[in-house]
């Protein structure tokens, strides 16, 4: 009989060569994140952290920081695909993002609230257009879509909501409709406030249940934050008064192939990585310290 020991052999395993996405927010720390409780957020006060995710592996870091809302933006046709603006965005490719961002969720048990974009064309034609293309949009895995503009949207809007899709409006600076306003200029001042007022107002009415405001004075988005009792305000570019932030994932990590927009913070400046650089802008937007209305609003 041999008195040798037997090692045990080696794990053989082959390990992915692309890395282990991180872990999931904890059920205990964090249920997932539903339109009820983002509804009970903005009664109680409690700032929404909303940032822009195109694929799988940033999403799930995104949830592991903590961010509230990931929005699968038509800005991707800037950051990812080198387009002047988002016009030139399709449905397919809102649809290819869409799917990779839920799958990255997916994968890591996130609990973050997923919002899609309707790009350009995908629903202006009509409100049946409209439900062909945010069926799309669901179906690959989007809780929510967002669509630009205010005064014909709103029975858009109505005709969504009524058939079960949650729906974020945009107004301010409309980035699909930029060659029309002449360019990306802040929207609202003066005389022109009383109409976006009103569209928000209708838009909540339709059953809007959340509204992003974009590069438009601090003092008309406080106005609007205060007015809308059932609509979240989500600032970009919009002042610290609103229910919410977003911020373009890549614009607040300081990688940006143009000039950065005035409202962007860089969080990378002060992090020694992406995860921690993630936590401080939701820690930022939850305390009330980003946005700074004197650096980053007008």
């Amino acid at each position: 009989m041999s008195n040798s020991t037997t090692t045990p052999s080696p794990d053989t395993t082959p390990a992915s060569p692309y890395g282990t996405l991180p872990p999931a927010s904890t059920p205990a720390s964090r249920k997932p994140v539903s339109l009820p409780r983002l509804a009970d957020m903005h009664a109680r006060g409690e700032k929404i952290s909303m940032l822009t995710a195109y694929d799988a592996t940033f999403a799930a870091m995104a949830d592991t920081a903590g961010v509230d809302c990931l929005l699968v933006g038509d800005s991707l046709g800037m950051v990812c695909q080198g387009l002047n603006s988002t016009v030139g965005v399709s449905l397919e490719t809102m649809r290819y993002h869409t799917d990779s961002v839920s799958r990255g969720l997916r994968r890591v048990q996130g609990t973050a609230w997923l919002i899609a974009d309707l790009p350009f064309g995908s629903y202006q034609e009509s409100r049946e257009q409209a439900l062909r293309s945010a069926t799309v949009l669901m179906q690959a895995g989007a809780h929510m879509v967002k669509l630009e503009g205010g005064g014909w949207t709103t029975e858009t809007v109505r005709f969504l909501v009524e058939r079960g899709i949650p729906v974020c409006a945009h107004l301010g600076l409309t980035p699909q409709t930029v060659h029309a306003l002449g360019g990306y200029r802040v929207q609202g001042k003066g005389d022109a406030g009383a109409l976006l007022k009103q569209h928000a107002h209708a838009l909540q009415d339709a059953g809007a249940a959340m509204l992003v405001l974009e590069m438009m004075p601090a003092a008309l988005a406080a106005e609007l934050t205060a007015e809308l009792k059932h609509c979240a305000t989500i600032g970009i570019g919009a002042g610290k008064a609103t229910a919410g932030q977003v911020l373009v994932l890549h614009d607040m990590l300081g990688i940006n192939l143009g000039k950065m927009p005035k409202f962007v913070r860089n969080f990378m400046a002060d992090a020694p990585g992406v995860l921690p650089a993630l936590k401080a802008y939701v820690q930022a937007v939850k305390d009330g310290s980003f946005p700074d209305d004197q650096l980053h609003a007008w």
